[in-house]
C-alpha cells in the first residue's frame, strides 16, 4: 500500500480541495465579523507556515498562542502545525505567573496573542526571555513595542512575508502540539501530541457512534482551542466540511443565542456553564434556537435535571461525554440517537477503558462496580512533557485518577475524583453522588461538596451551591433528598450559598478554591444552617 503520513494538515487540504466554499464564521459579541471558504483560509494559512519560517523558526520550535476562537486563531494553528512547529496553546484566563511558567517551561520562541489581550501580554512578557517573536492577531490594535521581542500584526506579516510553504513534510510521529493541564488538581503538567494521535483521535470523534459530525451541520465551537484542543472540533468540522462557527471571545448566554439563530446552528459544543448562560437568556427573553439538533456537553458531570431541561427548552438531543486534555481530549460520548441517562455514554473504537482497585490490580467485575478509572488508546499521553518516566502502568494503562462505574450497556459514569474523596471516621464519602442528587433540585445551578477538618470524625462534608437565578432553595427540602439514597452520615453538616461558584480556567467548580475560600472564612455566605 502507499505510504501515508497521518498528518493534520491533510485535513485542512481535504476541506479546501472538496468544500471550499464552506465557511468559517468569525463572531464578537453575538455578531458575525468575519466569513471565509475553507479553500480561502487553507491558503491564508499555508502563506502563514512561509511567513514563520522567515522568521526563522524552524521544524520543532514551539509557539505559543494566547487567543480566543477566531479565524486569525485558527489560520495560526494549522499554519504551525502545517509546518512542523509546535502549537502550545494558553489560556488567557490564568495568572501571569502561571502563563510565564508554561511559556518558559516550553520555551517558547513565539507568541501569537489575541490584539484584546495585549494589556496582558505587555505585563507578561518580561517574565519570558525566550520570546523572540509576537503576532498580534484579531481586532486591528495599535502600534507598540517589547523590549524582549518583535512585534508584527498578523495580516501586515501574512503580507509582506507570507509564501506557499510545504506542509506535512515530516514523520507522522512528529510533535504538532502542547497543552498543559489545568493545574486545578496540582502543578500544570504538559501534554505532547503527535500529528498521528491528533489523526486518530479526529477519526475516533467523527464515528456515528460519537459526534457523527456531517458536511450538512453548522458547528458552535464554544470551547476554546485552549481546552483541551477545543474537544477536537477544530480539526474535525473541517475534515468533514462542516461550517465552523467562532464565537471569540463572548460566551454569555445572549451572544451565543444570537450567534446561534443567525448561523442556523445545527450542532454546539461546550461546557455546562455556557449552556446554563443560554437557557436563562432564552427563559427571559422567549427566544428559540430552531435549527438546533445536538448540544455536545463536557467538563464536568451534568444533573439529569438540567439535561432535561435543555433538551426541553432548546428541543436538542444532549450528548454527554468525558474526557481530559490526555486523552487530547476524548474519552467517552454518549451516541446521538439515544436517550441520554445522564452517563458518560461508551468509548468510540480506538480507546480501552479498565477499572481497579486502589492498588492497580484490575477488579474482576467490569460491570456495576466502582473502580479507579485507566485508559489505553493512540491518542492517551505516555510521558509527561519532560518528566523522566512513564506516566502508564505495566500494561500500558493511564491512570486517569477518577472513579468511575461501567453499565452492563458498557456506559461510562464517572463518580468523583479519587483525590476528591472526604473520609470522614475511617469511611469513604464520595461528594459526587451527594452532588448528582442535589444538582437535581430545579432551584439549584451549581452544587459542590468539599471536606472540612473536624475534631472527632477527621473529615465532614459541606455543601456549597449557587442557587438558580432568583430563586431560594430550601435547606432541609435539599438535606431530605439525600435520606434513603446516601448513608445518613454522608449527609452534610453544613449548607451554605454564594452568589457566585469560583470556576476554574477551564469551566469547571474549581475546589481547591472553594477549599481555600472556606478554609480563610471569605466564602461570602448568603444563608445556611
Amino acid at each position: 500500500m502507499q505510504p501515508y503520513a497521518l498528518t493534520i494538515d491533510k485535513f485542512l487540504d481535504h476541506a479546501a480541495k472538496w468544500s471550499g466554499e464552506r465557511e468559517v464564521v468569525t463572531g464578537d459579541a453575538g455578531e458575525a465579523i468575519g466569513r471565509i471558504g475553507y479553500a480561502a483560509l487553507r491558503e491564508r494559512s499555508n502563506r502563514l507556515s512561509g511567513a514563520l519560517l522567515s522568521l526563522g523558526l524552524k521544524a520543532g520550535d514551539h509557539v505559543a498562542t494566547l487567543a480566543w476562537n477566531t479565524q486569525h486563531h485558527l489560520e495560526m494553528h494549522f499554519a504551525l502545525m502545517g509546518a512542523g512547529l509546535v502549537c502550545h496553546t494558553l489560556n488567557p484566563r490564568l495568572t501571569v505567573a502561571n502563563l510565564a511558567m508554561m511559556i518558559n517551561d516550553a520555551e517558547d520562541r513565539a507568541l501569537a496573542v489575541s490584539s484584546n489581550l495585549v494589556p496582558l501580554l505587555i505585563e507578561l512578557a518580561p517574565h519570558c526571555p525566550t520570546l523572540e517573536h509576537v503576532i498580534v492577531m484579531d481586532d486591528v490594535h495599535g502600534e507598540f513595542s517589547l523590549r524582549s521581542a518583535r512585534v508584527w500584526m498578523h495580516d501586515a506579516l501574512l503580507e509582506s512575508r507570507g509564501a506557499p510553504a510545504r506542509w506535512g513534510d515530516f514523520d507522522e510521529n512528529t510533535v504538532a502540539g502542547l497543552c498543559f493541564t489545568s493545574g486545578t488538581t496540582g502543578k500544570p503538567k504538559g501534554v505532547l501530541y503527535t500529528h498521528r494521535s491528533n489523526y486518530l483521535h479526529t477519526l475516533r470523534s467523527l464515528q456515528g457512534d460519537a459526534t457523527a459530525l456531517t458536511g450538512s451541520d453548522v458547528v458552535l465551537v464554544a470551547v476554546p482551542m485552549f481546552h483541551a484542543n477545543g474537544w477536537g472540533m477544530p480539526l474535525a468540522a473541517p475534515t468533514v466540511g462542516a461550517k465552523m462557527v467562532l464565537p471569540g471571545r463572548h460566551l454569555d448566554g445572549a451572544s451565543l443565542a444570537r450567534l446561534m439563530r443567525d448561523e442556523a446552528v445545527t450542532f454546539a459544543v461546550g461546557v455546562q456553564t455556557v449552556w446554563l448562560g443560554v437557557l436563562d437568556h432564552l427563559d427571559a427573553t422567549g427566544g428559540e434556537l430552531p435549527a438546533l439538533k445536538r448540544v455536545l456537553i463536557g467538563g464536568s458531570k451534568c444533573p439529569e435535571a438540567l439535561i432535561r431541561r435543555m433538551e426541553e427548552r432548546l428541543g436538542a438531543r444532549v450528548q454527554t461525554s468525558w474526557g481530559m486534555t490526555e486523552l487530547s481530549p476524548m474519552g467517552t460520548i454518549a451516541p446521538p440517537d439515544e436517550s441520554s441517562t445522564g452517563a458518560s455514554g461508551r468509548p468510540p473504537m480506538g480507546l480501552d477503558l479498565k477499572l481497579t482497585d486502589a492498588d492497580g490490580v484490575t477488579l474482576p467485575s467490569q460491570r456495576g462496580t466502582v473502580g479507579h478509572l485507566k485508559v489505553k488508546g493512540a491518542s492517551v499521553v505516555a510521558r509527561y512533557f519532560k518528566a523522566e518516566t512513564d506516566a502508564l502502568d505495566a500494561d500500558g494503562y493511564f491512570n486517569t485518577g477518577d472513579l468511575a462505574t461501567i453499565d452492563e450497556d458498557g456506559n461510562l459514569t464517572i463518580c468523583g475524583r479519587s483525590k476528591d474523596l472526604i473520609k470522614s471516621g475511617g469511611e469513604w464519602i464520595n461528594p459526587a453522588e451527594i452532588e448528582d442528587i442535589v444538582g437535581r433540585n430545579p432551584a439549584v445551578g451549581l452544587v459542590a461538596v468539599i471536606g472540612r477538618q473536624d475534631e472527632k470524625w477527621g473529615e465532614r462534608p459541606v455543601l456549597i451551591m449557587e442557587p438558580r437565578r432568583g430563586q431560594l432553595p430550601d435547606v432541609e427540602a435539599l438535606l431530605g433528598s439525600l435520606r434513603g439514597k446516601v448513608a445518613d452520615w454522608w449527609i452534610p453538616d453544613q449548607v451554605l450559598w454564594v452568589e457566585a461558584m469560583p470556576l476554574a480556567a477551564t469551566g469547571k467548580i474549581d475546589k481547591n478554591r472553594l477549599r481555600a475560600d472556606y478554609a480563610s472564612g471569605s466564602i461570602v455566605v448568603h444563608g445556611g444552617n
